[in-house]
């Protein structure tokens, strides 16, 4: 007996009032479980969700353009195959287990907040009646920002990211907040020295771009460049790549990478680090998860393959395969792009023999990879023909001095060029 069930945003992670941006399905659509239903796009990526039945959509109950939060009511649909009865007593535990869920991670990811000080408590009050959502008012706090000095551009004045985004830019402009004070840019027609076409950004590139500005004006960045000779580990490859193709994935120099990265983490934890908010204390990680730069369409995304010095690389290649298909289908959630302790940006696949990475913060330091190239190398009293692989380490200098990243590289270029050293 058909049933009218209720589908709603699934957990996203602790991205809250996400735009919608494309709705899949109409009214008297018959579809199928996992098909797509809505696409929603945060700061950091495009999501599509999935519906968990399948069945017949009987109404749409958002629009392009609404902001949604896990809970949301996204449709409604008819589902064949269960009693009313059964239904209900399903649905009724699904609520009731979604409650649970909700107040659990709100009472772990939302506590209490001590104001310490008279400025703090004058800040909340300050911005007690501004119309903002709490994660606008949460960096408003951080920040010191008194959102009474902006100007909401949302519906019905209500103060949006990119509102605050702006301000804090404009600060900087004026040499009233961090970073470097610099004239306004030219505000310049463009249409008068010919043809020209407007394309607004991407939200992901909007909001990358406002973060790599910060990043590259708040952290000095110093880069040290190496070579890694990958002779032997590109026989080591070629050897199993066949197998690993036969097992569905493939195995790509970045699967070396990542387990180098891990070991070099270990031994120089300063790198598995970041600085605390007031830049005092230097918070050494325990973990070692790490960030894997991939551009799709949109922009620029960072996915984070966890525990990486817990897994042996046939597991990783097959990680990164599925991190990187959820990039480029759009289905990342916040949690796959969360706790970064250190990046990895690989431009070996299209070229270019070096270049400076910007760290992603709150990381310390960030690997630039690029193209691998056959050169002649001095080696035991002669010239050998070998595969060589540019390194590009970017790191913050108030944390790493240039010895400790001269020390890091060189190890990972050692580490790279004996390949059975990662089995000890």
């Amino acid at each position: 007996m058909a049933v009218i069930k209720t589908v709603l945003v699934p957990n996203i992670g602790d991205a809250h009032d996400v735009d919608v941006i494309e709705i899949s399905v109409s009214v008297g659509d018959n579809i199928e479980a996992d098909d797509t239903l809505i696409t929603l796009e945060s700061e950091k990526a495009s999501m599509d969700i999935p519906s968990p039945y399948s069945g017949i959509i009987k109404s749409l109950d958002i629009k392009v353009g609404d902001k949604v939060s896990q809970g949301s009511q996204v449709l409604t649909m008819e589902v064949a195959g269960e009693s009313d009865l059964e239904s209900a007593s399903k649905e009724e535990v699904i609520d009731e287990s979604q409650k649970e869920e909700q107040v659990k991670k709100a009472e772990s990811t939302e506590p209490a907040k001590v104001i310490e000080s008279d400025s703090e408590k004058a800040q909340l009050d300050t911005n007690a009646d501004t119309y903002a959502s709490p994660v606008v008012r949460r960096v408003a706090r951080e920040f010191d920002i008194d959102l009474n000095q902006i100007n909401g551009t949302g519906r019905k004045g209500r103060i949006t990211k990119e509102d605050l985004q702006s301000y804090v830019k404009s600060r900087i402009a004026q040499g009233g907040g961090s970073g470097l004070s610099v004239i306004d840019m030219p505000d310049i027609d463009f249409s008068k020295f010919g043809e020209v076409e407007t394309k607004p950004l991407s939200r992901i590139k909007k909001y990358s771009a406002a973060n790599l500005h910060r990043n590259w004006v708040s952290i000095p960045h110093v880069t040290q460049f190496d070579e890694a000779d990958i002779t032997e580990m590109e026989n080591f490859r070629q050897a199993h790549k066949a197998h690993a193709e036969k097992e569905g994935f493939k195995l790509t120099p970045l699967v070396f990478l990542l387990k180098v990265a891990a070991k070099c983490l270990q031994k120089f934890p300063d790198f598995n680090a970041s600085l605390s908010k007031d830049g005092q204390n230097l918070i050494l990680k325990k973990y070692i998860n790490i960030g894997v730069a991939v551009d799709t369409p949109d922009g620029l995304v960072v996915p984070v393959v966890k525990n990486v010095d817990q897994k042996g690389l046939f597991e990783l290649a097959k990680e990164l395969v599925e991190l990187s298909k959820k990039a480029r289908e759009k289905k990342l959630m916040p949690d796959d792009m969360a706790g970064s302790c250190f990046a990895i940006s690989s431009l070996g696949g299209i070229g270019g023999t070096a270049f400076t990475p910007i760290i992603n913060a709150p990381d310390v330091a960030i690997l630039g990879v690029s193209k691998s190239q056959m050169k002649p190398i001095y080696k035991d009293g002669e010239f050998e023909a070998r595969l060589m692989l540019p390194l590009s380490l970017s790191y913050d200098h108030r944390v790493i001095d240039g010895a400790a990243a001269a020390r890091f590289i060189t190890h990972f270029s050692k580490l790279l060029g004996e390949i059975s050293l990662l089995l000890l």
